[in-house]
């Protein structure tokens, strides 16, 4: 009876335990319906409006994500209206207006992704509110893309707007009024549609709005617009391309820096060629000046000789279409010391050269003191060339694969403005075999027409490569460090060499860019030939 009660016992206990196994909870499927709209106070699509307070009901408790930047109410109201709730969850969304409506206008409220269920945050996307305080709610609709004139990809959250083209219009209208309708592409789509519109004619805009206040600000703002206006109802798809502009030159307070030296800070675009600054305080006999450029910075370099003593200094600085007066305060300062540094610092491409960088400007170079040797301390060929814009020394040698290069300058190699001449300096340079890069080479196709710029990006738009093409349609990059890169084509309309950016008062669209459509890897000891089709 005893082994009996035991076995009993034993039994018991096992289907104890299998019970409660088989009891423990797993949950259920993860909901995945966004919440579903069920009626608003007033109803949707209301005409002949007059209420102050919206109120929109849905069938599950819902939170708002980033309001701020995914509801677009078009026409914009000002003062915004007041949307509740914010942080908390509930089955309502209740829009209290504070502008004064405008009369017969169709009015639209587009909460984007902001809707989301309460627990899983499954959005309801692209949700539209709409009403017209006229008979009638106006239906036509523009749609189109947008892209960036520089990088693959745009920025996310571009306004894109319509201006009424009518008695008040004026080419400053994005400048100092709010659009007359507003959509927005979103974090995720290059893609826009303005929807609920009037009949009439318009001039479309697209805006990096970063103050999200719908006016373009220069300084921060990216702007997109059509070459023409637009006539609505229209069945054409827009394409509007995304641009900075380059402001307006001007420059700022010059600031000293040490004794004989000044900052001339500046907006816009410096050209060397056109670019003066005049002392017009009295002078002292043998007076010499200098500009440079810095290497980092909108900032130019003002070196002069001999010291003046005088409290303040007084310039003309002038460029094509700008002229100023300048003054700055002189204070008694240590002067500059004569320092050098190298780029590269360690390792040096095949196609590249050996910059000597001094923090004062050159006056005179000596060849002859300066000396590169190999790893086998056997001496190498090279040349120099001075930039006096940059404030840099190119020397120019051949450069075999494994090399270790070691460049030795003697005192008086280099003499700067102010005639003082340099210690020794010394550096040490290696190059990699050439099984370390890649090579690709770009075979164009249906270009436009030359010259044309191509260059392979890092993905945020960081030059590593280029090559400048006047009519050959195969380009060929050498010895390429291995990694993913971008390659884009730029039409070089004005022949300068560089991309140029366009402007909204003078209706000057940038220079156009053509991306390959997918990243390309180059790898280490391979050959890629690659077709791009630019068309």
């Amino acid at each position: 009876m005893k082994k009996s009660a035991g076995y009993l016992f034993f039994l018991i206990v096992i289907i104890s335990a299998g019970c409660a196994k088989r009891g423990t909870p797993e949950g259920g499927p993860i909901d995945e319906i966004p919440p579903q709209y069920v009626r608003a106070r007033p109803e949707n699509f209301t005409t002949n409006f007059d209420a102050r307070e919206i109120r929109i009901y849905f069938d599950e408790y819902i939170k708002m994500q980033d309001p701020q930047r995914q509801i677009i109410i078009s026409p914009p109201m000002d003062p915004k209206p007041d949307i509740t709730p914010l942080g908390t969850a509930s089955k309502s969304i209740t829009i209290n207006i504070n502008d004064t409506l405008q009369p017969n206008t169709t009015y639209t409220i587009n909460f984007g992704r902001s809707i989301t269920d309460n627990n899983e945050g499954n959005p309801l996307d692209y949700f539209t509110y709409a009403f017209s305080t006229g008979p009638y709610i106006d239906s036509l609709t523009v749609a189109g893309n947008v892209s960036d004139a520089l990088l693959k990809m745009p920025d996310p959250y571009i306004s894109v707007m319509l201006y009424e083209v009518d008695s008040t219009y004026s080419d400053s209208v994005i400048y100092n009024r709010i659009p007359r309708y507003v959509t927005n592409t979103l974090d995720s789509l290059t893609t826009f549609e303005l929807r609920n519109l009037k009949e009439g004619t318009y001039q479309l805009v697209g805006m990096r709005d970063v103050n999200n206040n719908y006016i373009f600000d220069p300084a921060t703002d990216k702007v997109a617009f059509a070459d023409e206006y637009i006539t609505i109802p229209t069945e054409s798809v827009f394409d509007l391309i995304l641009f900075s502009e380059d402001p307006n030159f001007r420059f700022m307070r010059p600031q000293q820096k040490s004794a004989q030296h000044l900052l001339f800070g500046y907006e816009g675009l410096a050209q060397p060629d056109s670019l003066t600054i005049e002392m017009i305080s009295p002078k002292p006999e043998g007076f010499e000046s200098r500009i440079t450029k810095d290497r980092e910075k909108d900032t130019l370099h003002y070196w002069y000789k001999p010291t003046i003593e005088r409290d303040s200094l007084r310039f003309i600085a002038e460029m094509p279409g700008y002229r100023d007066t300048l003054l700055t305060r002189r204070k008694e300062m240590k002067m500059d010391s004569l320092q050098f540094t190298f780029e590269p610092k360690s390792t040096i491409n095949f196609a590249q050269n050996l910059q000597i960088l001094p923090n004062i400007p050159l006056s005179s170079t000596n060849d002859s003191l300066i000396n590169i040797v190999d790893k086998d301390t056997l001496p190498v060929a090279f040349t120099t060339k001075y930039d006096n814009w940059k404030n840099e020394l190119v020397i120019s040698f051949e450069k075999k694969e494994s090399q270790v290069y070691r460049l030795t300058a003697l005192p008086g190699a280099f003499t700067d403005f102010f005639g003082k001449e340099n210690d020794t300096l010394k550096t040490q340079i290696r190059t990699q075999a050439y099984a370390d890069y890649g090579n690709l080479v770009i075979n164009l196709q249906n270009v436009q027409e030359f010259p044309v710029i191509l260059q392979l990006t890092t993905e945020k738009g960081e030059v590593q490569a280029e090559k400048y093409s006047t009519g050959s349609t195969s380009i060929n990059f050498q010895n390429i460090k291995p990694g993913k890169y971008l390659l884009r084509l730029i039409y070089d309309s004005n022949e300068n060499r560089i991309w140029d950016s366009g402007s909204f008062l003078q209706r000057r669209q940038p220079e156009k860019v053509v991306y390959f459509p997918d990243p390309l890897e180059v790898r280490a000891n391979w050959d890629v030939t690659q077709t791009f089709n630019v068309e």
